[in-house]
């Protein structure tokens, strides 16, 4: 059986849990296979609005089995808090949510030598969330790492306490003036895990395996976006994981002659939360006004998103990178009622005109090149089929459907789960 595998090609935030929550119902399982509780994925129905770090989306449904992969890195403080959130939903954790023996832990020592490395960086901070999570993943590549499987072993306090000591005295180096009471941090952090190792943990790669030769159908969900990938993202402002589709391979286990559609989502317009390159970002009043409509504020940190221009130049990239078969237009809604919207489908670098992602578009001076397109006055909001969406909406479409060589299969005008046409 196939794996279906749905990532963000932008900045992140693209709406991907929405999506995720939409389609679960025609699958058995939902996989997340990268990033962390630097993730904030909002689903909204019925009147209420959902917030997700860790937990896959398709935790509402009752179905659907939700696996959080050996790739993602786990804070048991706020997965305990997760859980805590849904609660008053009566939803069934022992059966609906697995976790991966493999899948790495967020120390709170993690989150000290994230602010301290991010504040010692001045001017040239990354825009990290702080949430522990780069430096997890360095201690996963540099082999040091303490894995959900570790817990159940009798040497976990050990080892626990031996990368402790390594990060307090990394923390010394960094000569921060950051206070902390490690006491107090670590009384909080073993109560969440005594609530996580609670939970079913798995060898999830045999059981992604085996749901596989069992004829399952599985959705692979990423976190953040194509472009903060660590390889192929605007480094160095980037995430710590793959957020590309090779990242569902080694982040889950899975083949990837095994993955057969790739779900590509994107919004109307671009938008990007912290530091780092955004050719094509908006300090008008236009910009102002997509991001009070769009409500342009970060899941996880509240913090005010950079809005732009839609970016063609690396929306193809992304979609090259991960050989999208299908994509997905979120917030399409937003940008009723402004006149003309501007399309960049190249970019100006040093007097020369291109239509790539280049290696650098940080120091180099990169002038967006655009396209009119007349906008929409009609409310989109309460549309529920295609052939009632205005003519120059459907117009944008068919542009973009155009230029990106990829059908547009789904289009988002509102936040609701029943604010998405099927086309």
């Amino acid at each position: 059986m196939s794996v279906n595998l749905l990532l963000g090609l932008q900045w992140g935030d693209e709406g991907k849990g929405k999506i995720v929550d939409v389609l679960t119902q025609s699958y058995d399982i939902i996989a997340r296979f990268q990033g962390g509780p630097n993730a904030g994925h909002t689903l909204e129905f019925e009147g209420i609005k959902h917030v997700l770090h860790t937990i896959p989306s398709g935790i509402f449904h009752p179905k659907a089995v939700n696996l959080i992969g050996n790739g993602v890195v786990i804070d048991p403080v706020i997965f305990k808090k997760e859980l805590e959130n849904l609660a008053p939903y009566n939803i069934d954790f022992t059966s609906k949510l697995l976790i991966s023996k493999k899948a790495h832990l967020i120390l709170p020592t993690h989150r000290l030598l994230d602010a301290a490395s991010e504040a010692s960086k001045g001017k040239a901070k990354i825009g990290s969330t702080l949430k522990g999570i780069g430096p997890t993943y360095m201690d996963k590549t540099g082999r040091n790492g303490m894995r959900v499987g570790d817990v159940f072993t009798k040497t976990w306090k050990k080892r626990y306490k031996t990368l402790v000591k390594k990060h307090l005295r990394m923390l010394e180096y960094h000569d921060s003036a950051l206070e902390f009471d490690i006491s107090e941090l670590e009384s909080e952090f073993f109560e969440a895990l005594g609530i996580l190792k609670k939970c079913k943990v798995v060898d999830s790669e045999n059981y992604l395996h085996k749901a596989q030769e069992a004829g399952k159908k599985i959705l692979a969900e990423g976190a953040q976006g194509s472009l903060l990938d660590i390889d192929f993202g605007t480094y160095p402002y980037v995430t710590s994981s793959t957020t590309t589709a090779a990242g569902a391979c080694t982040g889950l286990g899975i083949a990837p002659n095994k993955i057969k559609e790739v779900f590509g989502i994107f919004k109307a317009y671009t938008t990007r939360v912290g530091s780092g390159p955004f050719p094509t970002e908006l300090f008008d009043e236009i910009g102002k006004q997509i991001a009070k409509v769009g409500h342009e504020f970060g899941a996880t940190t509240g913090r005010a998103r950079r809005v732009g221009w839609i970016d063609l130049v690396s929306l193809k990239y992304a979609i090259r990178i991960n050989g999208v078969t299908q994509l997905m237009m979120m917030k399409g809604d937003v940008l009723s009622g402004i006149k003309t919207i501007k399309v960049c489908t190249h970019y100006k670098i040093q007097k020369k005109i291109i239509d790539y992602l280049p290696f650098d578009i940080q120091s180099e001076s990169v002038t967006p090149q655009y396209v009119d397109i007349p906008g929409w006055e009609e409310d989109l909001t309460g549309i529920e089929e295609i052939s009632e969406l205005p003519k120059k909406f459907s117009d944008y479409i068919d542009f973009l459907e155009k230029e990106l060589q990829v059908p547009i299969k789904i289009v988002s005008v509102g936040p609701d789960r029943k604010q998405t046409i099927f086309r």
